[in-house]
C-alpha cells in the first residue's frame, strides 16, 4: 500500500512538516506555486493528470495529502477548517512561497474556500471542484435548498465506529462504489487500477476515521462556538478570483446550487459547468479539466 502513495511519475516526492504534523506531496515543476486539495475518499493521486500538465505549463505544481489521509499524519485531532486552514497555509510557507493558487476538489475544496477567508494572505486565487461555499453545505444541515442525498451521507457519517468499518470492510469496497456512484453514468472513471489505489489508500488504517473527522465536525459544531465563528466569518465574500468548476450530472450537487457560491465572491468571478460530467470533474474529464484550469492560470499572473 505505500507503493501506492509513493505512486512514481513525472513528480518528486515530498514530506514536509507544517501546523504540528508532517504532510507528504508530490510537485513538479517551476514558477507560481498551484496547490491541489483532493477530496473524500481520494489523496494526492487525484491530481495525476493535472500535476505535469500544470507543470508544462510554467507553474510549480504540488499536490498534497491532507490531515489523515494518504502519506500525511494521521492525528487524533485537526479536522476543523481552522486547523485544516492553517495546515495548507504551513505547507505554502514550508514550501517557500508566500502565497498559492489554491484548487480543491469535494472536501479539499471546502478546505480551500476556509483558507481563502481565514488565511487569505497565503490564497492568491482559488478553483473550488464540485465544492459550493461551506455556508451552502451548512445550509443543508439547516434545512436549506438541497438534495436530500448529501444530507443523508453527512448523517450516515455521524454514529460511532459503524461507518469506519462499512469503509474498511471487504478491502474498502465502498470507496469503489462510491466513485462509480457519483461520476456519470457513462463515465469509465474508475478504471480497475485507479479504484485499486484508492482502496489501497483508504485501508492506511486511521485513514476512514481521519476522513470521517471531516464530516462529524461539520455536523457537530453547528451549535457550537466554534461552528458559530467559523459560519459568521464565511459570510464575509473573499476577494481573491474564484474559477468554480462542476460536473453537469454531478448527484451531489442540486440544480440551482451550482452557482450559489457568486454572491460569497467579491473577485473576479467564473462558473464553468462541464457537461456529461460528474463528481469528479478532474479524473472523468481530465484533459478538458486541465484546459480550462490552464488558460484561466494564466490569466492570473
Amino acid at each position: 500500500m505505500i507503493d501506492t502513495v509513493d505512486a512514481r511519475g513525472p513528480w518528486e516526492h515530498r514530506r514536509v512538516a507544517a501546523n504540528g504534523a508532517r504532510f507528504h506531496l508530490v510537485e513538479a515543476g517551476s514558477g507560481p506555486m498551484v496547490l491541489f486539495l483532493h477530496g473524500f475518499p481520494e489523496f494526492w493521486y487525484a491530481w495525476r493528470h493535472q500535476l505535469p500538465v500544470v507543470a508544462d505549463a510554467g507553474f510549480r505544481a504540488v499536490a498534497m495529502d491532507l490531515r489523515g489521509y494518504g502519506g500525511s499524519d494521521k492525528t487524533p485531532r485537526g479536522y476543523d477548517p481552522a486547523t485544516l486552514s492553517a495546515d495548507i497555509a504551513g505547507v505554502i510557507r514550508s514550501l517557500g512561497e508566500s502565497d498559492a493558487v489554491v484548487v480543491g476538489h469535494g472536501w479539499g475544496g471546502y478546505v480551500g474556500w476556509a483558507t481563502a477567508a481565514l488565511r487569505g494572505d497565503q490564497v492568491r486565487a482559488l478553483v473550488p471542484v464540485a465544492a459550493p461555499h461551506p455556508l451552502h453545505l451548512i445550509n443543508l444541515l439547516r434545512g436549506g435548498r438541497g438534495q436530500l442525498g448529501p444530507v443523508r451521507h453527512l448523517l450516515s457519517m455521524q454514529v460511532p465506529v459503524l461507518p469506519e468499518r462499512r469503509i474498511m470492510s471487504d478491502d474498502a469496497a465502498y470507496v469503489e462504489r462510491l466513485l462509480r456512484s457519483r461520476s456519470a453514468p457513462d463515465s469509465e472513471f474508475p478504471d480497475p487500477d485507479t479504484a485499486s489505489r484508492y482502496r489501497d489508500a483508504m485501508r492506511l488504517w486511521p485513514a476512514p476515521h481521519c476522513a470521517l473527522e471531516y464530516h462529524r465536525w461539520l455536523f457537530r459544531s453547528r451549535l457550537r462556538s466554534d461552528g458559530r465563528a467559523f459560519a459568521a466569518r464565511m459570510r464575509t465574500p473573499i476577494s481573491q478570483a474564484v474559477l468554480q468548476i462542476h460536473g453537469g450530472v454531478d448527484p451531489t450537487i442540486h440544480r440551482g446550487c451550482d452557482d450559489s457560491s457568486r454572491d460569497h465572491v467579491a473577485g473576479p468571478y467564473r462558473l464553468e459547468i462541464l457537461d456529461q460530467v460528474g463528481h469528479f470533474p478532474h479524473e472523468e474529464s481530465a484533459d478538458e479539466f486541465s484546459k480550462i484550469l490552464v488558460e484561466w492560470l494564466g490569466e492570473q499572473t
